[in-house]
Protein backbone atom coordinates (compact mmCIF):
# COMPACT_ATOMS: atom_id res chain seq x y z
CA UNK A 1 0.00 0.00 0.00
CA UNK A 2 1.29 3.54 -0.58
CA UNK A 3 1.71 6.30 1.97
CA UNK A 4 -1.28 7.96 3.11
CA UNK A 5 -2.45 11.34 1.53
CA UNK A 6 -3.82 12.82 4.40
CA UNK A 7 -3.77 12.34 7.61
CA UNK A 8 -7.55 12.99 8.54
CA UNK A 9 -9.63 10.78 6.88
CA UNK A 10 -10.17 8.26 9.44
CA UNK A 11 -11.29 11.15 12.09
CA UNK A 12 -13.52 12.84 9.01
CA UNK A 13 -15.09 8.91 8.78
CA UNK A 14 -15.57 9.00 12.47
CA UNK A 15 -17.08 12.54 13.03
CA UNK A 16 -19.28 11.63 9.93
CA UNK A 17 -20.66 8.70 11.28
CA UNK A 18 -21.07 10.47 14.88
CA UNK A 19 -23.68 12.17 13.11
CA UNK A 20 -25.16 9.04 11.31
CA UNK A 21 -24.04 10.29 8.02
CA UNK A 22 -23.61 8.59 4.70
CA UNK A 23 -21.18 9.80 2.36
CA UNK A 24 -23.67 11.46 0.25
CA UNK A 25 -24.90 13.19 3.11
CA UNK A 26 -21.61 15.07 4.08
CA UNK A 27 -20.69 15.73 0.61
CA UNK A 28 -24.26 17.65 0.07
CA UNK A 29 -23.52 19.39 3.50
CA UNK A 30 -20.59 20.58 2.08
CA UNK A 31 -22.20 21.25 -1.43
CA UNK A 32 -24.93 23.49 0.67
CA UNK A 33 -22.10 25.46 2.39
CA UNK A 34 -20.32 26.34 -1.19
CA UNK A 35 -17.80 23.06 -1.72
CA UNK A 36 -18.79 21.09 -4.77
CA UNK A 37 -17.46 17.77 -3.92
CA UNK A 38 -19.25 14.66 -4.61
CA UNK A 39 -19.57 11.19 -2.57
CA UNK A 40 -16.34 10.14 -4.34
CA UNK A 41 -14.49 12.51 -3.27
CA UNK A 42 -15.54 12.13 0.36
CA UNK A 43 -14.44 8.47 0.14
CA UNK A 44 -10.99 8.87 -1.20
CA UNK A 45 -10.39 11.80 1.57
CA UNK A 46 -11.45 9.00 4.25
CA UNK A 47 -9.64 6.25 2.56
CA UNK A 48 -6.37 8.43 2.73
CA UNK A 49 -5.78 8.60 -0.81
CA UNK A 50 -6.36 12.03 -1.83
CA UNK A 51 -4.66 14.93 -0.64
CA UNK A 52 -6.47 17.24 1.45
CA UNK A 53 -5.76 21.49 0.67
CA UNK A 54 -6.41 23.87 3.39
CA UNK A 55 -9.44 25.38 2.12
CA UNK A 56 -10.99 21.72 1.97
CA UNK A 57 -9.84 20.96 5.73
CA UNK A 58 -12.01 24.72 6.33
CA UNK A 59 -14.66 23.02 4.23
CA UNK A 60 -14.83 19.86 5.99
CA UNK A 61 -14.76 21.38 9.42
CA UNK A 62 -17.50 23.64 8.62
CA UNK A 63 -19.80 21.12 7.48
CA UNK A 64 -19.07 18.51 10.23
CA UNK A 65 -19.13 21.85 12.97
CA UNK A 66 -15.97 21.13 14.74
CA UNK A 67 -12.53 23.48 14.47
CA UNK A 68 -9.73 22.19 11.82
CA UNK A 69 -7.96 20.77 14.89
CA UNK A 70 -10.60 17.90 15.52
CA UNK A 71 -10.11 17.01 12.07
CA UNK A 72 -6.39 15.68 12.88
CA UNK A 73 -5.72 12.55 15.25
CA UNK A 74 -5.53 13.37 18.82
CA UNK A 75 -1.70 13.08 18.99
CA UNK A 76 -1.23 15.53 15.92
CA UNK A 77 -3.61 18.40 17.55
CA UNK A 78 -0.85 19.33 19.98
CA UNK A 79 0.93 21.11 16.98
CA UNK A 80 -2.22 23.37 16.98
CA UNK A 81 -2.06 24.83 20.70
Amino acid sequence: MDAPKNIVGPQVAALRNGYGWSQAKLAAVCQLAGWDVSRGVIARIEGQVKWVSDTELLQLAKALKVGVPELFPPRERKFFR
